[in-house]
């Protein structure tokens, strides 16, 4: 066989979709299986947003455009982060792409040279695409542990000790995924103070769950004074209008606007130009529909922790945002003899019928923090109460 580079051997994944996988086949063997593992909103795209992407379609707006997006999204895009940022974006500094997924990477390539040993700081756990983009573009990856007893927030004096010249990009996601953990505006505060003395470091900010905030109020270190300058500012229409599949992300920064526009360019060419106006529609019009599926979320949650906490074995903390629980179930690998959370991850989909992912699929392992699985409750009531049933069941029968 010819050779493959090593990149791509060597390329992670991530395994949501991996999961995912794994019980489609055993549905299609005729398995009844309730899953938790994929994050997406189980709602439709609203039917206002919906019509707007008929309408251009229909209109024959289905060419190239500008690589950057639509001068009509770019400005509805300048608009939306101004108003929910307290930070004022023009238009020329946002670049929109094929979901928000792009921008991780072209940030890497934007900020870090190949080879050289420059480092970036990102979330562990964390969304697994941080870390094997880092690797794939040939920078050094360093996680930044996020720990339980602090809220599966980061300890401020390990990312001071992770910081050094070498050190190009901080990575933060609030609400976290998987998590749910949000940062507070003192925690980017302290944020803002400890990498004010790297001029060479960026941040990129993560925000595509900040729509999805239940407990106060969502604080991006973008408005934090001397922020914007050095931060890239990255959200998507997906999570907030329940558009995972129409693939339109975008990202603000006025020095690397023109640099993310040549990698669309160099990439995707441009976003799909009928998306576009329905995104467009997303973020002008109304945000009651945004709003009531955020009560759903709201509700689910509270649903999902109470029930999880009932459970043999398993705590749970409330998560501030996104649509994520993060228990800590090594009692539970104890009482039924998994080895760790992966083996109880399995012995879940396979004996009990219901899907989760588990912590090795958002990073290394953390000395001392137990063992943890990820549930989405983006499902019905009906879904989580059923789950829930099914897990205690599996506990009962299965612990020593």
């Amino acid at each position: 066989m010819r050779p493959i580079a090593r990149r791509a051997l060597e390329l992670g994944t991530e395994n949501a979709f991996v999961v995912l996988g794994e019980v489609e086949r055993l549905q299609q063997q005729g398995k009844d299986i309730v899953s938790f593992c994929i994050g997406q909103p189980d709602m439709p795209t609203p039917e206002h947003i919906r019509m707007a992407g008929i309408k251009a379609i229909t209109e024959g707006r289905t060419g190239y455009t500008a690589s950057p997006g639509l001068p009509a999204l770019r400005q509805a895009v300048a608009d939306y982060f101004t108003r929910t940022r307290g930070v004022t974006i023009t238009p020329d500094e946002v670049v929109c792409g094929c979901g928000g997924k792009p921008f991780i990477g072209y940030s890497i390539l934007s900020v870090t040279d190949h080879g050289q040993g420059h480092e970036v700081i990102y979330p562990n756990p964390g969304f697994p695409i941080y870390q094997t983009q880092v690797i794939a573009h040939g920078a050094v990856p360093v996680p930044l542990p996020l720990r339980e007893g602090k809220g599966f927030r980061f300890d401020l004096d390990e990312l001071k000790s992770k910081l050094n010249s070498k050190t190009r990009l901080l990575i933060l996601c609030s609400p976290h995924n998987p998590t749910g953990s949000t940062l507070s505006k003192s925690d980017i505060d302290d944020v803002a103070r400890i990498i004010a003395p790297y001029e060479n470091l960026w941040v990129y900010t993560d925000e595509v769950y900040s729509g999805l905030v239940y407990d106060g109020a969502f604080h991006s270190i973008v408005s934090i004074p001397g922020m914007k300058e050095r931060t890239i500012l990255a959200d998507s229409a997906s999570k907030t209008y329940s558009m995972t599949g129409w693939r339109i992300g975008y990202a603000a920064n006025a020095a690397l606007a023109p640099y993310f526009t040549r990698w669309v360019t160099n990439t995707d060419s441009c976003p799909p130009h009928p998306n576009q106006y329905a995104v467009i529609e997303a973020l002008n019009a109304s945000q009651a529909p945004s709003d009531h599926m955020r009560g759903i979320f709201h509700e689910r949650r509270d649903r999902i922790v109470k029930g999880l906490n009932q459970i043999p074995g398993f705590s749970c903390q409330t998560p501030g945002g996104a649509f994520y629980v993060w228990p800590n179930v090594t009692e539970a690998c104890r009482m039924v003899g998994a080895a760790n959370s992966e083996e109880f991850r399995k012995m879940l989909l396979n004996d009990a019928g219901v899907a989760v992912l588990a912590d090795i699929h958002f990073g290394s392992v953390i000395p001392g923090e137990g063992e943890h699985v990820r549930f989405s409750y983006a499902s019905s009531f009906e879904a989580i109460d059923e789950g829930l049933r099914r897990i205690t069941e599996f506990i009962q029968r299965k612990k020593r």
